[in-house]
């Protein structure tokens, strides 16, 4: 962690635009969508940028049930695109970017 604070610095410093460091893929939209259901994404949003919250917090800002909050944190963690942390659980970043790509059928 150290290492890529120190990395980021010195490209600031030099003038270098900075690059995402975190990224997840997805095999297929559908596997993607499969995750970030609407309910999911829409906890996702209400994460971006605030830090560590409560899984109660959580399920109060989005107006629903803890235990279906609990069950798709669960499955934002095991996807890769929110964290435990020792303050609740976290999406540490402002933004989400999607990116897709279409090719022709096989």
């Amino acid at each position: 962690m150290r290492a890529g604070f120190l990395d980021a610095w010195e490209n600031a410093a030099a003038g270098k635009p900075r690059t995402a460091d975190h990224g997840v893929s997805f095999a297929s939209y559908d596997d993607m969508h499969r995750v970030l259901a609407p309910s999911r994404l829409a906890i996702v949003k209400i994460m971006a940028g605030q830090g560590p919250l409560a899984i109660r917090e959580v399920a109060r800002r989005v107006g629903r049930d803890v235990q279906a909050v609990h069950r798709d944190i669960t499955t934002l963690i095991n996807a890769g695109i929110i964290d435990r942390e020792e303050g609740g659980v976290v999406f540490p970043y402002d933004e989400i970017d999607f990116a897709f790509k279409v090719s022709a059928a096989a």
